[in-house]
């Protein structure tokens, strides 16, 4: 009778024992899945001088203000200042394989502006920024297009040539557009720097309130991943 009792018990402790080694992977796993849930989305603002924040302080920059916002109302999300100053959609690409290094949830692509300044080729940009979303594409990373619009001093034939690029990129690639980064800014010399070409503060927070929609739509798909 001992033995027997013995016997049951030490199969119990057996069985228990086996029980908790299969389940304690189990819930590990669950944690982890738990940990990738919670860690916030990571976007990229890949772009020049309009990203950047000239003469900004870090936390009045377009990247940090729409991250705060996005916060604000909700969205778990940290988003990478990326701009360089002067950079062409050419200079874009040379370090777009840098910029993602560390991997990227998403991106907000706004280059362009000095290509037209400079009175660059449309059909140049248009080619670069091709070979960029290309490269997103590639690494299956979804991408938030920010278009930028020709000066009218530039002529017709070019204005037109140039703001046609934006969203005939943005239907290849079925990516999202906000037409025009510097919608509400341009011309308001209240929302510009001295140099009647970067927002200021206040500018940058114009820029968010608009683009703010597309961005959440933005967000929310990124999360639906």
């Amino acid at each position: 009778m001992i033995a027997a009792s013995f016997i049951i018990a030490s199969r119990f402790r057996f069985a228990l024992a086996v029980a908790l080694a299969l389940s304690i992977p189990a819930v590990f796993g669950l944690f982890a899945t738990a940990a990738a849930v919670a860690k916030p989305l990571k976007i990229i603002a890949f772009g020049d001088s309009l990203t950047a924040g000239p003469e900004l302080p870090a936390d009045a920059t377009f990247p940090a203000v729409l991250e705060k916002t996005l916060r604000k109302t909700g969205y778990d999300v940290t988003i990478i200042n990326a701009g360089v100053s002067g950079d062409t959609a050419e200079d874009g690409l040379a370090r777009l394989d840098w910029a993602l290094a560390d991997g990227a949830d998403g991106v907000i692509l706004e280059l362009g502006a000095n290509d037209m300044l400079r009175g660059l080729a449309p059909p140049r940009t248009r080619q670069t920024l091709d070979a960029i979303l290309a490269r997103l594409a590639a690494r299956h990373i979804k991408v938030l297009i920010a278009g930028m619009r020709a000066t009218p001093s530039l002529g017709p034939d070019y204005v037109q040539a140039f703001d046609a690029i934006y969203p005939a990129l943005a239907a290849k690639y079925k990516v999202p557009l906000y037409p025009f980064f510097l919608q509400g800014v341009t011309g308001d010399r209240s929302l510009e720097l001295a140099d009647g070409l970067h927002p200021n503060r206040a500018g940058v927070e114009r820029i968010v309130a608009g683009l703010l929609p597309q961005a959440e739509m933005f967000v929310r798909s990124l999360a639906a991943q």
